[in-house]
Order: C-alpha cells, then structure tokens, then sequence
C-alpha cells in the first residue's frame, strides 16, 4: 500500500528534488513481449491509467499480426526489438546470450536487421529503433555495427558509461527477483533501489531512471509494487515519466 513508511524515503527524496525546482525522469521498459496476452492487458492498463509511456521489447522471430493489431491504438506504447528470437547461443556454463561471439558476425547482424525491418512493418507508429538485448548482454564487437542497421540507441541493464559507440537507454531498478522466487522483489528493497538511483541523479547525472518489468512472469508482489509505484510518482510534482522517443532525443 502507498500509505504505509515503507514507500517514506521515496516520497522524501522526490520532495527534495521538488524543493530544488528539479524534476526526475523515469522511464518504463518491458520486456518479452510476443503475443496479447492477460498478463500484458494488465501492465496497459496499468500504466495506461497512470498515464505512464510504455516500452515493451518485443521479440521479433516470435511475434506477428496478433500483437501488431492489439497495439494500433495504444498511442502510449512503444515497441524496441528484443534480439530475434530469444535464443541462448551461450554454453552450458556461460552466462545465457544471443549476441554473443559464438556465431559469425555476420549471422547475428543479420537477425538484428530483419527483426528491424520486422518490427518496423508491423508497428509502424509504435516502433523506436531501440535495441533491447536479451538477458541484457551483447558481445561490444557487434555494437559498433548497430547504428549501421538503423539502431539509434542500445538498452541493457545497469548505469549507462556515454561516450561509447552508441547512446545508451538503460533500465536501473528490476522488479524481479530473478536469483530467488522469480516474483516481484519487496517494496522496501525496491523502493531503496529507486532512491539510491535518484540521489545519483541529484548528484549530477541526467539519465533517466529505467524500471524493468517482465509481465509474463509478474506475481501478485510486482503487480501491487507498480501499482504503487504509479501511484506514488504520478500524484508528484518533481517526477515526469518519458515516452522512449522523448529520451532519444532529435
């Protein structure tokens, strides 16, 4: 629940930026996504009454017309690529990775660029030409290749180092605890993220803060921490939550 301490250093800290005349920009990526399915007209409407952007990677080698046709009229959804088809190509005792070095280049770069042009068909007025890696890795020889393709920013995990050979369009706080019960993480540990994340921000940096959900794997914990956290940062002044395009820039 929004009223009870737990959610406190968060509400003290966005006073803070709101006392300093300064406004903190979140952002909203999910990932995973193929087909309409319950769990996603959960996360729409959700964000769609909190009137929060929507970034939903989408895996292209297994998507189509169905999600295409369900996402028409949604104007505040956005559609990134998520690889191609989701596929570990890693060894048994690596860390999971579809662009990684195990295939050719070539190979790899070829599958991005038809997941591209994919996605561009089918979501023409949905698509930003974001690449969202899965399990957030990609090997750094195939970046520099990216902007080649039409990408104009990749989106992995983790506090973004600009300056590299692309912009950077990153998630910071992850409401699953993928190590444990693979459900939604707690609210107070969550909530520490987010404001350790904003005390960054105050600090001097101007990236926005990115929330990663999966709703294909969302339990009844990472439904009622967004619920609230919607509701927390939608009623304050110093919070703006950005579309995807918005933080592309020009």
């Amino acid at each position: 629940m929004t009223d009870g301490i737990v959610w406190d250093p968060l509400r003290r800290e966005l006073d803070r930026w709101q006392a300093a005349g300064r406004v903190a920009r979140f952002w909203l990526r999910d990932d995973d996504a193929v087909e309409p399915t319950p769990a996603l007209e959960t996360l729409m409407a959700l964000a769609g009454q909190s009137e929060v952007p929507l970034t939903l990677a989408v895996i292209p080698g297994l998507t189509g017309e169905a999600l295409a046709a369900r996402l028409v009229e949604e104007a505040a959804v956005a559609v990134a690529v998520h690889g191609w088809s989701h596929t570990n190509h890693a060894g048994p005792e690596a860390k999971k990775q579809e662009l990684g070095g195990q295939r050719p280049a070539d190979v790899v770069l070829g599958e991005l660029r038809e997941g591209f042009r994919l996605l561009q068909r089918l979501h023409p007025a949905r698509f930003v030409p974001v690449l969202v890696p899965p399990w957030n890795r990609i090997d750094a020889a195939l970046i520099p290749a990216l902007p080649g393709l039409g990408f104009a920013a990749l989106s992995v995990y983790g506090r973004a180092n600009q300056g590299g050979p692309m912009p950077l369009l990153n998630t910071h706080v992850d409401v699953i605890d993928w190590h444990g019960t693979r459900g939604g993480r707690s609210e107070a540990d969550l909530v520490a993220e987010l404001v350790a994340e904003l005390r960054h921000r105050f600090a001097g940096s101007d990236e926005a803060v990115g929330v990663l959900t999966h709703h294909l794997v969302h339990d009844a914990a990472a439904w009622d921490f967004l619920s609230a956290l919607f509701a927390v940062t939608g009623r304050h002044p110093a919070v703006r939550w950005s579309p995807a395009s918005e933080l592309l820039g020009p």
